[in-house]
Order: structure tokens, then sequence, then C-alpha cells
């Protein structure tokens, strides 16, 4: 007898396909999954602490930066979505059947070290949402987060979309939180909208931020992951592909939309309520000036806020993992068994007592390493019309693709540079 996740899949499909020929009443909501779960990568517990230290030490003049990186994000989330459904393979897939063997292997070692990292990143976020949520002691809170993130990984192995519907849920507990925060705050509309529509930057503290909002904004784990939760999601004719790429794109939009919405929220809440303090950029510290700034309901929103980023992205980071190795090197292992191995690295913080907001910086420094492996040969794929037939990359969005993916990687490489030389 098919099981309940079996039947969900088969009438999600069945819905997607009466909307691509003009049936039915849902037009775009059986299409809504992938981009969902690929845009947690952008309210991942790493975006807090910068989008706080953005608003805190600034007000509103950096929300522009996030509105651009939104729509840089939007692009590259498309591409990768399009690589799948036009070739019917992830981008390691595609790596490995097209470049030489020795390459593929060194693609698929870094972008091990980049998922491994990533996933400590947000693993630690969740378990700082637990800790702070709920009171309990870092040691107790990484058990629970373990178990939390390995029960969302369950329902990816019934069926696409139990984990597409879980993680939407845990994307509407992030917004409805920080939508919870915003009430508490005085947001100044016009300030808010002047540093919306206005470019500018004060200083070069300024400077530095804006680069790591901008710098941060693709993550190649998701990138990989994208073109696979589009691979097989909805197989159609050549001639119906076009028709799936719109709707994939209008979902891109939309869920990418509703990720920059909680990402402005987030520099605006900090705008409001934080101006010119300092030491946002700790987590911990936040949830306990939210508390004594605007109370403890605002405050316990916050550490719901990191928790449902925590464990949403860190089920994602772990099944960014499975592709990843799956894709270059054409083998797999159980879920259970990466997200035991790669929970180690964060339990291995907790133990020595290390700070975990500066882990999560560290993280992101090594996550910058894997932009242009991912980005490049995104590119270099999606323009080749043997490869994609019809939905091939026109030449403007080819000639955007790169000059966005050059910006990204100056930028990303502007923040290694003063990292490691200690001028940031």
């Amino acid at each position: 007898m098919d099981s309940f996740a079996a039947r969900l899949d088969a009438r999600t499909r069945a819905a997607a396909l009466d909307a691509l020929r003009g049936q039915g009443r849902m037009r775009l909501l059986p299409f809504i999954g992938p981009a969902v779960i690929a845009s947690v990568a952008y309210i991942d517990p790493g975006n807090f602490a910068t989008n706080l230290q953005a608003g805190a030490q600034f007000g509103y003049t950096l929300l522009w930066v996030v509105l651009w990186a939104n729509l840089m994000a939007m692009l590259v989330q498309g591409l990768s979505a399009k690589l799948g459904i036009a070739t019917g393979k992830n981008l390691p897939e595609v790596i490995r059947d097209r470049w030489p063997k020795p390459l593929v292997w060194f693609y698929w070692v870094q972008a091990e070290v980049v998922a491994i990292f990533t996933d400590l990143a947000e693993f630690l976020g969740a378990t700082l949402g637990f800790h702070l949520l709920l009171g309990l002691p870092m040691e107790v809170s990484v058990l629970l987060a373990f178990a939390a993130t390995m029960g969302i990984l369950y329902l990816e192995q019934q069926g696409f979309r139990g984990i597409e519907l879980a993680i939407a849920a845990l994307v509407g507990v992030i917004a409805l939180t920080f939508g919870v925060q915003l009430l508490f705050t005085h947001v100044a509309a016009a300030p808010a909208l002047e540093g919306l529509l206005l470019p500018r930057l004060p200083g070069p503290e300024a400077t530095y931020l804006a680069v790591g909002i901008l710098g941060a904004t693709v993550m190649p784990h998701v990138i990989y992951l994208h073109s696979s939760l589009t691979q097989h999601r909805l197989q159609v004719p050549e001639d119906e592909k076009p028709a799936l790429m719109r709707q994939t794109r209008r979902e891109v939009l939309l869920a990418m939309g509703v990720a920059g919405l909680i990402n402005l929220a987030m520099l605006a809440i900090a705008a409001g309520a934080f101006a010119g303090e300092r030491g946002m950029d700790d987590l911990g510290s936040v949830w306990a000036k939210m508390d004594h700034t605007l109370g403890p309901l605002a405050a316990g929103a916050f550490a719901v806020a990191l928790l449902a980023s925590g464990l949403s992205s860190s089920a994602v980071g772990t099944l960014s993992g499975q592709v990843v190795m799956q894709g270059f090197v054409g083998f797999r292992i159980s879920l259970w068994l990466r997200r035991t191995l790669t929970a180690l690295p964060a339990v291995a913080v907790i133990l020595l007592g290390l700070d975990p907001t500066r882990v999560l910086v560290f993280s992101q420094v090594v996550l910058s390493f894997g932009i242009p492996f991912a980005l490049v040969p995104l590119l270099l794929f999606t323009r080749r019309r043997e490869l994609m037939g019809a939905l091939a990359n026109t030449r403007a969005i080819d000639l955007l693709g790169w000059a966005v993916t050059a910006l990204i990687i100056a930028l990303n490489a502007w923040l290694l540079v003063g990292t490691f030389s200690g001028r940031h």
C-alpha cells in the first residue's frame, strides 16, 4: 500500500502538470518547494549577526545592500533551478560528466569542506536557539538540535513534499517571529525608505559590513542543492520545460522575496531599537539586549526565530552534503551517518568552550572560498544551448550573471584578504 508521503508527492506532481496545461485551480502552489528550501540559506544564523550589527551601527543606511543582495540571490538560484530542469541532472553531476576526473575530485573535496563548515555554523545556531529559548546547558541543547534535525531529515526519506512543507513551516515561523518583533519596534518610515532606495556608505566600517552582506549573498551548497531539487521533481517533455521554468521563476521570486523581507526586518529592528549599540555580532548578547529593551516576548520571538533558522538550515546543509557526494563521486552515505559526522565539530566546539559566534564568523570565511567553484561552472553550463536547449541563457542574462559573479568573487576576495591581514 502506498504511503501517505508517496500519495502526497503524486498529488503534487499531478496538480503541477494540470497547472502547466491550463487545468486545475492551483496555479503556483504545486511548484512551491525547491526555492523555499534554498531560501533557508539566506536566513541562516550567519545572516542574523550581520544584519543586526549593520542596523545597530548604521541605522537604516545599509537597507539597500540587503535589497541588492537579495536580487542577486534570485538570479543565481534561478539559474541553478533551471539547470536541473533543463538537463535532469544536478550541477555536481554535470561537472562529473563533462570535466576531467582529477578536477572533479578536487571539486568534491573543496565542496565537502565548505559543506562541513556551513553545516557547523547552522547546527551551532540551532543549538544556541535551544539554549536561549529553554535555558538549557549547551551540552544538552546540542543533543536536542541533533534529534530535531534528524526528525526533519526523516521526512526527506519519505518523499519530497513532506520536507518541503516542513521547511516552509519553519520559514513561516521565522517570518512571523520577526513580524512580532517589528510590533515592538519603532521603525522610522522616511529614513528606512531612504536607506532602501539611496545607496551610500558612510565610512570604511560601513563599507566592510556592506561587503560582508553582499559577499555572503551566494551560498555554494544551495547552488548545488537547488539544481538537485528540481532535476526529478517534475519530469515533462522538452516543449513544456519553458512553461515549467516560468512557474519555477515565480517560485524563486516568491521564496527569495520572503527571505529578503526577513533580512530587511532584521536590519530595521536593529536600527529602530539598538541604534549605536555595540556587541550586536554576538547572538547571545542580542537576545539579552532584546529582553532588556523590547521585553521578554520579543526576546522569546528572537530565540524561536534563531532555533527555526538553525534547524531548517542545518537540515538543508546535510541534504546539500548528500548531493555533493552523490553528484561528484557517485556514491551516498545514510543521512543519519552524515548528520552524525557533521555534528561532531559542533560538539567539539561546545565541549572546548569556544565562542559559538566567533566560530560562526570563521565558518563564513571558509564558505567564501567555495563560492567561485559553484558560480563559474553554473554560468558556463547554463549558457550552452546543446546542454540547456530552449532554456539556455539569453545574452542579457549571461552578461548579468557574469557581472554578478565577478562582483561576488571580488567582494569575497576583499573580505578574505582583509580578514587574514587583520585590517577588518
